[in-house]
């Protein structure tokens, strides 16, 4: 039976990386990579207990694991939610839970003057969905020539996002993931469109499914984001499904008393159950 256009198959130009010694791959149809980790440095120690059982877990069912930790929030609704511990704080916070663990960081960037800082710790920057379109940061974070973890605005079709890798590729940066994280649906809604995985990987780029800020209720509660965790496991394996390289999601030890985004984050305990669904969809539809 002749292929589909829209079959997953890999890429004429995967994104790899590699870090002390180990290769990371997007886009060669070898394996998929996780992004997993805390929305944010609550404190140091939760972000070690959390990374150091998700390196167990991964080292264990052999899957390539990135850590993924916000070392600053600036987009919060509410000026009263808490943000993080402070920029700089922050940033050697995550260099010193980078050497402890030993594993990569991916992290994001709001703002121009705090990218060189970020490309120093981090081994994947990334640009916020909120943030995907201004041009001078996308530019800035794509002449660190790291790999660029790119959200897609909940507010652009799948299509529109061929014109953001031009940016980041105009600086000479071709590693560059897209990330698929919801998109608007009426007031404190999400919804996914599972074909849009399908097109946005027709930029020619790899592509993440961000499951657990796709579940999100923006503004939903009280001024604050709800959300509907217990949705993102179906979002993975659907998304796995259809072929995506990689799954983000965010991850804590005990959600409901999580100072960001609890509602939609995955009780640590519930990882190794989850990685092990997600895996098999990979199995069955890709090996």
């Amino acid at each position: 039976m002749p292929l589909l256009m829209t079959d997953f198959k890999p890429l004429h130009e995967p994104v790899e990386m590699n870090f002390q010694g180990r290769q990371y791959q997007w886009g060669g149809g070898k394996n998929w990579v996780l992004f997993a980790g805390p929305d944010i440095i609550e404190d140091e120690g939760m972000v070690i207990e959390v990374a150091q059982e998700l390196k167990r877990l991964t080292d264990t069912k052999k899957i390539p694991w990135i850590l993924k930790c916000s070392f600053d929030k600036a987009n919060r609704q509410s000026a009263d939610s808490f943000r993080g511990p402070g920029v700089k704080k922050a940033l050697e916070s995550l260099g010193r839970i980078k050497a402890k663990v030993g594993c990569p960081v991916l992290t994001d960037v709001h703002e121009t003057i705090q990218v060189a800082a970020v490309a120093e710790v981090a081994d994947v920057v990334q640009i916020p969905a909120f943030l995907c379109r201004q041009t001078d940061l996308v530019l800035e974070v794509a002449k660190t020539g790291r790999v660029m973890h790119i959200k897609k605005g909940q507010f652009m079709a799948p299509d529109d996002m061929g014109s953001i890798v031009k940016k980041a590729e105009s600086m000479g940066n071709k590693k560059v993931l897209l990330c698929e994280r919801g998109t608007t649906f009426g007031y404190h809604r999400l919804i996914n469109d599972m074909t849009g995985l399908v097109e946005m990987r027709e930029t020619g780029k790899p592509v993440i499914m961000d499951i657990t800020h796709s579940t999100q209720l923006p503004g939903a509660a009280q001024g604050k984001s709800g959300g509907r965790r217990q949705m993102s496991p179906a979002l993975a394996r659907a998304a796995m499904a259809v072929g995506v390289d990689g799954i983000f999601v965010e991850t804590h030890p005990n959600p409901d008393a999580a100072l960001c985004d609890g509602p939609t984050s995955i009780p640590l305990n519930e990882m190794g159950a989850l990685i092990d669904q997600i895996q098999t969809v990979w199995l069955t539809h890709f090996k």
